[in-house]
Formats: structure tokens, sequence, C-alpha cells
């Protein structure tokens, strides 16, 4: 099932974002075990300046729809927390990305509390970290995602299955409900005719039933002709 483009280009910046957050988590590491950085460096300032082209153009494309109402005020107001909020994430991987990685990283557990060295982690993304994926690691935790979109896609494609389903037995009605009007059609022609053809036959019945009776008036006058003749004939 297909997604909306923007929140598909969202997602993929939220990717960045994180791909970001791990690879100045890396850094840090590299400074402080004495190995070079140098071309994670230059990887990480790439990836920081299309991360901010990508939340720019997410905040455009979201102006013109919302300018154009493509989407609901609700929906817009939505979207815009969420860029906002990227902005907020994009400033503060900056910030890690400018500061010197060879301090002691501090703890996943101050990280979620915002606890002591929070304020400076070299991964912010970590900050109000859930439940379930305390004690994880970065690939665990994608390992993890990864399942949630599995999981989610099947039920996507079950809840596509069910409406293609639904559409195939609504043509199937539709097209039976056709059949059954171009029946009635045909009906209430054949009743059109027949009641034409009733109306010609009555007016056929009338038509004979006062010839008949002319007739008979005709005959009774001839017998009173005939019998005022042989009684004028007959001798007195």
């Amino acid at each position: 099932m297909s997604q909306d483009l923007w929140l598909q280009n969202y997602d993929a910046t939220c990717r960045l974002a994180q791909e970001i957050a791990e690879n100045i988590h890396e850094r840090n590491r590299l400074q402080r075990t004495g190995s070079n950085p140098a071309k994670l460096n230059m990887t990480l300032r790439a990836s920081l300046q299309k991360l901010k082209q990508n939340i720019a153009q997410l905040r455009e494309t979201l102006v013109r729809a919302s300018s154009q109402r493509r989407i609901m005020q609700s929906e817009a107001d939505r979207r815009q927390n969420l860029v906002d909020d990227l902005v907020t994430r994009e400033k503060q991987l900056c910030a890690s990305f400018s500061r010197d990685g060879t301090d002691p990283e501090p703890s996943r557990s101050s990280l979620m509390s915002g606890g002591p060295g929070g304020a400076g982690s070299a991964n912010p993304w970590l900050v109000n970290e859930s439940e379930e994926t305390q004690g994880l690691s970065f690939g665990e935790i994608k390992q993890q995602q990864q399942r949630i979109i599995e999981a989610q896609d099947a039920g996507l494609d079950a809840l596509a299955a069910v409406i293609s389903r639904q559409k195939r037995m609504g043509e199937e009605i539709g097209n039976e409900l056709d059949d059954q009007n171009e029946i009635i059609d045909d009906i209430t022609h054949l009743v059109d005719k027949t009641d034409s053809r009733i109306r010609n036959e009555t007016r056929r019945v009338k038509l004979v039933e006062t010839k008949s009776a002319s007739c008979g008036m005709l005959v009774v006058i001839v017998l009173l002709l005939i019998a005022i003749i042989v009684v004028a004939a007959w001798p007195t």
C-alpha cells in the first residue's frame, strides 16, 4: 500500500538523522581510542548538510500542501510539530559533531534520564528512550525497528487484500444489479405491449357488439315490414 510522499521523505530524513547520530557515536569512539576519524568527519559533514536540506524541503513541501489545502489543518499542525522536532534534533547533532569526542561518553541510562552528561551526549537521539530499547545496541534497535516495520507492512498488506476483495464483491453486485435492471426493463416493455394489445382487442369487441346490435335491429325491422305486407295483402 502506497504511503504519502511527504511521510516517506520524513521517514528517510529520520533514518538519516539516526545514521548521523550513530556515526557521531563511532567518531567519538575512534577519537578516544586514538584512531583517525578524518574520513568519518567528512561523511558526517556531508550528511549534516543533506539533513538540513531535507528538513528545509520537508518544511517547504508542507507549507505548499497546507496553503493549497491538500491536507487537513490538524494534519498540517501535526506535521509541523514533526518538522520542528527534526530541526531541534538537527541542531543537537550539529552541536554533538562540533564537540570534542575525547571526553568520556556518558552512559545510556544518563542519556535517558537527562542526568549528568546528558546535555553533552554524543547521541542525542537516545534521549527519552523507551523501555523496549533499553540495553540494546544500535544494531539490535535497527533489527527491532525492522521487525516492527515488517509487521506493519504485513498488516497493511492484509488490509489491502480485504479492501481488494470488498472491491471485487462490489463490482460483482453492481454487475448483478445491471443484469436485473435489464430484465426489469424487458418485463416492463412486454407489459406495455400486452396492455396495448388488450386495449386494441377491447375496442374491437365493443365494435363487434355494436355491429351485432345494429344487425339485430335490422332483422326485426325487416320482419315487421314483411308482416305488414302480409297483413295488408291478406283478403278480408
